[in-house]
C-alpha cells in the first residue's frame, strides 16, 4: 500500500509540471504590444527573438535586442540611417517595414483609383492627403473615373533612412507594372489600356513620429523615379 501511494503521489507531481510548464509558456505571451500596419507579428514573439546584440567595432551604435543586424539591399549609408532609426525606435525591424510599405502602397494606389478619401486620410500625413483629395476632385468634376490596377511590384529598395527627432523616415523606390484605364462620363476610354501594363517608378517617404502613442507610419511624400 505505502509504495502505490509513493507511485501515485510521484504521478501526481509529474502530472502537475506539466501542467504548470503549459500554463507558465500561456501566460508568458498573454500580454502582447500593440502593433502597427508596419509590424511583424513574429517578431513580437519569445521564439523569434533575434540573437542578443553585439558590439558594432565601425559604428558608435550598438544594436539592441529589437533589432535584426542584417538589412535588405541596404548602402553603407542607408544602413547607417536604418541603425538610427532601431536605436530611436526598439520595435523597428527594417524586413517588416518593408513589407509593410509595399501593402501600402497597393492600398495607398487603389485608394486614389477608386477616390476613397477616407482609407487616404489614414495612409497619408496632411499635405499628401490634400494633394491626392485634390486631384480626386479634378477628376470628379471632369467626369472621369480611373480604372487602374497593380499588376506587380517588381522590385522595392530603400534610398534614404534617417532619424530626425522626434521623427524617423525611410524613403522607398518603388519598381511596378500598372495597367491603367481613364474613361470619361460617357464610360468611353479616353487614355491607356488594361492589356497594356506600363511600368512605373515611385519614391515614396514614410514618417512617423517616435515620440507618439500611434505605432502606424504615414506617406509624407511622393515623388516619381
Amino acid at each position: 500500500m505505502t509504495v502505490e501511494i509513493v507511485i501515485l503521489a510521484m504521478i501526481a507531481a509529474f502530472l502537475g509540471l506539466r501542467l504548470y510548464s503549459v500554463l507558465g509558456r500561456r501566460a508568458e505571451h498573454e500580454e502582447e504590444p500593440i502593433q502597427g500596419r508596419f509590424d511583424n507579428p513574429a517578431d513580437h514573439g519569445e521564439a523569434t527573438r533575434p540573437p542578443a546584440p553585439q558590439q558594432q567595432t565601425d559604428d558608435v551604435t550598438v544594436l539592441h535586442p529589437g533589432m535584426r543586424k542584417e538589412y535588405p539591399s541596404a548602402t553603407p549609408m542607408v544602413e547607417r540611417g536604418l541603425r538610427e532609426i532601431a536605436s530611436a525606435d526598439r520595435h523597428f525591424d527594417a524586413f517588416a517595414f518593408m513589407d509593410g510599405a509595399r501593402a501600402a502602397y497597393r492600398m495607398i494606389l487603389e485608394a486614389f483609383w477608386n477616390g476613397d478619401k477616407e482609407e487616404l486620410r489614414h495612409l497619408c500625413d496632411r499635405d499628401v492627403y490634400e494633394s491626392f483629395a485634390s486631384a480626386i476632385d479634378a477628376r470628379e468634376e471632369a467626369g472621369e473615373t480611373l480604372e487602374n490596377r497593380l499588376v506587380r511590384i517588381e522590385d522595392t529598395a530603400i534610398v534614404a533612412a534617417g532619424y530626425d527627432s522626434p521623427y524617423v523616415r525611410i524613403t522607398i523606390r518603388f519598381r511596378s507594372d500598372i495597367a491603367a484605364v481613364t474613361r470619361d462620363a460617357d464610360g468611353n476610354v479616353i487614355a491607356g489600356s488594361l492589356d497594356d501594363a506600363i511600368e512605373a517608378i515611385d519614391v515614396w517617404s514614410f514618417a512617423r513620429n517616435v515620440t507618439s502613442s500611434d505605432p502606424d507610419w504615414m506617406l509624407d511624400e511622393t515623388d516619381e523615379g
